[in-house]
């Protein structure tokens, strides 16, 4: 695709972490490539991002900015299936847009068998996001952000054939942390044992205000996996 790759924001917690050991039943039912991308997964590989700095240009008291160019669902669903580095430097913020990341360690969540939280011979399956992207118009006391995510649910030892379904939320913060617009998302990815990965992409955009005296740059937008699911852990 040519877009440039960097490592996401926010850290892994240990919390719900799936050993290798615990993915073994599946090593004999996934071909190469997905043992490999199980190998990376378990081994907590670090997020990545989409992002370019430089882009944009002003039009008279309006100003775009641009990361990845349009996005779109294919593209973000394109770069969920792509592991490796890319080419370019990355910038968390362009030109005083709002920065869009992953809510701390809620970039992942792991489903368990009901009453088997942090069993690693319990897991259903696991979601993760795996790329972010954004754009944005600036215009006088209003900002718009079009952003897209995208990532993969594996599927664990107790996982089944079928479609996961897995909550998600983005919000936006002000200066003093507090959420000023909330939009629920849901995913819904197909899976099957003889292919425990599958992938989803979302593209979503959320307009706000700014009040007088406050700057677009000081907001950040965020998306999270909801974790009050059922089995999550």
């Amino acid at each position: 695709m040519g877009l440039p790759l960097c490592k996401g924001p926010g850290k892994r917690s240990d919390r719900g972490d799936v050993t290798q050991s615990a993915f073994a039943p599946l090593a004999g039912l996934a071909r190469g490539a997905v043992a490999a991308a199980l190998v990376c997964l378990l081994s907590g590989c670090g997020l990545s991002s989409l992002t370019s700095g430089i882009g944009g240009g002003l039009f008279g008291q309006s100003k775009t900015v641009t990361d990845v160019g349009s996005i779109s669902e294919d593209q973000m669903l394109a770069a969920a299936k792509t592991d490796g580095p890319g080419s370019g430097a990355g910038f968390d913020v362009a030109y005083g847009c709002p920065r869009f990341q992953v809510w701390s360690r809620e970039g992942y969540v792991t489903i368990y068998e009901q009453g088997r939280i942090g069993d690693g011979l319990a897991v259903m399956h696991r979601g993760e996001i795996t790329k972010t992207a954004r754009e944005c118009q600036i215009e006088p006391g209003r900002v718009s952000v079009k952003l897209g995510f995208s990532g993969r649910i594996l599927l664990g030892p107790k996982g089944k054939t079928g479609t996961v379904s897995l909550p998600l939320t983005v919000f936006v913060s002000d200066a003093k942390r507090e959420k000023v617009v909330t939009d629920k998302v849901r995913i819904e990815v197909p899976v099957t044992l003889d292919k425990p990965i599958g992938y989803f992409s979302v593209v979503r955009s959320l307009t706000f205000n700014v009040p007088e005296g406050s700057r677009p740059a000081e907001y950040e937008v965020y998306v999270a996996f909801d974790r009050n699911t059922p089995g999550a852990g």
